[in-house]
């Protein structure tokens, strides 16, 4: 058929023309909307800039066809022959390819938004800047396909065949790629944060510098993978196969290795806080100068692998073996101002082989206590005496006392390695009670220890809180009776604000502050201090807890946010932004 028969007909309201030859046929520009060209030979046909949205090309042989920058929009091209045709910059958002053949075209830049791909051909087809954006590409064949810098996000690739496919800095934001085979693929730099890769194949994979955070890579093959420098946080690579991976200065914070094969891995300099490792196989693997920050290791296999400069503050074991890990030094502590390790142990030797599975009386760890104002020594010592009596064979003492940005930082060394986080917080929940008691008491142990008591300058941190804030007392009796009240309710909201997520705390230390108000007792040095020295002095050692503040901020309802409580928690965080957040 001739060219200018097809347009004349086209304009008279014919729209059938299937199984017309029209190869080599010049349709630039052309207008074929809704037609149906079902089996058509368009073979090297020119149909750049035409217009063929909705049309029926089912089975069309567009071979070697020139059609850049046409707009095929809701086209059906099911079957069809794509194969070396020239589709940069085409219009094929909603298409339908089902079946295509596509191998060897170019479709650089083309819009392939929400189309239908599943089980098309595609094998060295170049999609570098391609947008594939929530496009079904289930079980598509895409060997060696260039989708560098292509918009996959939310694309479905469950079970496509990915081999050696270059990914570099493509967008795959929480696509689908269950079961699918990327081996030697290379998704350098590519954005995968919320995807799913459940047991999908990546030997060889290179993933160096990429953004896997929050996704789901369970079940996968890793071995032997690239992921030097990617980001990982929250990543779950729930039983996944990572032997021999590089995993170089990763960070895998809060990361679940759970059941995990890391069997000789390469994680030297890499962050694993509060990284779940339960059940996970690490032997031989190199952890060298790694951050083992509250990182979990229960039934972990450590079995030969290389721990010399690790740093564990606060990490939690059980059930570890390490007397066969090879490690001359570790840190026990982080400081998070300079954000590096400090506190080596041992200080001026290596550790002895099995050294460090001993857990031998020589082990040392420091304790970082944070006080909004001074403490009260005599309380403290009691305090730490309590704490000794409480732990078999533990033995604290004060290594520094300093003033660290409007706070009071404590420092207690103790002779064996201990959770600092849940002893500093044993210690707060104590000091209040040891000082009431002291209170209490104080004439009693002044007595039995021979010293005179000077009752005309009695000590400032014992006193009940200032004249200021309790209303004028009609008696003493109603005034001891509020000061107790006031000391326990402070102790309580304490306990609280150290112990509880922001989502709870809101509520449970506005319903404290409404009762004092009800006993005619005054808040305003809570509000004005307590409350957001508190929270300031969690949030600087307590990364989560940072996190959660930021969640309250987002979702918080505007009644907890013009709350007393909701107003001291917003001045806490603006204060925190600049450091932290």
């Amino acid at each position: 058929m001739e060219v200018r028969d097809l347009i004349e007909r086209y304009q008279n309201g014919e729209r059938d023309f299937s199984y017309v030859d029209l190869s080599g046929a010049n349709l630039s520009g052309v207008n074929l909307r809704d037609t149906d060209l079902t089996g058509a030979n368009l073979t090297e046909a020119n149909l750049s800039w035409a217009f063929l949205n909705r049309a029926n090309l089912t089975s069309v042989c567009l071979r070697r066809a020139d059609l850049h920058s046409a707009s095929f929009s809701g086209t059906n091209l099911q079957q069809a022959t794509l194969s070396g045709a020239n589709l940069a910059k085409i219009d094929l958002r909603l298409a339908r390819l089902r079946g295509a053949d596509l191998n060897w075209a170019v479709l650089s830049e083309a819009d392939l938004s929400g189309a239908d791909l599943q089980s098309a051909k595609l094998d060295r087809v170049n999609l570098e800047r391609a947008k594939l954006n929530s496009a079904c590409l289930v079980g598509t064949e895409l060997m060696e396909v260039n989708l560098r810098r292509a918009n996959l996000a939310s694309a479905k690739l469950d079970q496509a065949n990915l081999r050696e496919a270059h990914l570099e800095e493509a967008n795959l934001r929480e696509a689908t790629l269950i079961g699918a085979n990327l081996t030697e693929a290379n998704l350098s730099g590519a954005y995968l944060r919320q995807a799913n890769l459940t047991e999908a194949d990546l030997h060889r994979v290179v993933l160096t510098g990429a953004d896997l955070s929050e996704a789901i890579i369970s079940n996968a093959d890793l071995s032997r993978a690239n992921l030097a420098g990617a980001y990982l946080l929250k990543t779950s690579f729930r039983k996944a196969h990572l032997l021999r991976t590089n995993l170089q200065d990763v960070y895998l914070l809060r990361a679940d290795l759970s059941e995990a094969n890391l069997r000789g891995a390469d994680l030297r300099r890499a962050d694993l806080s509060g990284a779940y490792l339960c059940d996970a196989t690490l032997s031989d693997a190199d952890l060298s100068d790694a951050y083992l920050l509250e990182t979990h290791l229960i039934r972990t296999n450590l079995d030969g692998a290389e721990m010399t400069g690790c740093c564990i503050y606060n990490w939690h074991t059980e059930d570890l073996d390490l007397t066969k890990v090879k490690c001359q030094y570790i840190y026990t502590h982080f400081n998070h101002s300079a954000k590096q390790p400090t506190d080596r142990y041992p200080i001026d030797r290596d550790l002895e082989p099995g050294e460090l599975g001993r857990r031998s009386d020589h082990d040392s760890a420091i304790v970082e206590v944070y006080f909004t104002e001074s403490p009260n020594w005599e309380t403290l010592v009691f305090t730490l005496v309590q704490i000794e009596l409480e732990s078999e064979d533990l033995s604290l003492s004060v290594r520094s006392y300093e003033l660290v940005e409007d706070n009071y930082l404590l420092k207690l060394a103790a002779n064996r390695l201990v959770n600092s986080k849940a002893l500093s917080r044993r210690i707060f929940q104590l000091y209040p009670e040891i000082q009431q008691r002291l209170l209490d008491r104080r004439p009693d142990i002044l007595n039995s220890l021979g010293i005179a008591r000077r009752t005309e300058h009695p000590d400032p941190t014992l006193e009940p809180p200032p004249k200021a804030n309790l209303p004028d007392p009609q008696s003493p009796a109603l005034a001891d009776r509020q000061s107790r009240l006031y000391r326990e309710v402070v102790r309580q909201i304490q306990h609280i604000l150290n112990s509880q997520v922001p989502e709870q705390f809101v509520e449970s230390v506005q319903r404290l502050l409404d009762f004092l108000k009800g006993q005619g007792i005054s808040t305003r040095e809570i509000q004005k201090r307590l409350i957001g020295q508190a929270i300031l002095q969690r949030a600087k050692v307590d990364e989560g807890f940072r996190e959660q503040l930021i969640r309250w901020e987002k979702t918080a309802s505007e009644a907890e946010r013009l709350s007393t409580v909701g107003h001291a928690v917003r001045m806490a965080i603006a204060m925190l932004w600049n450091q932290f957040l």
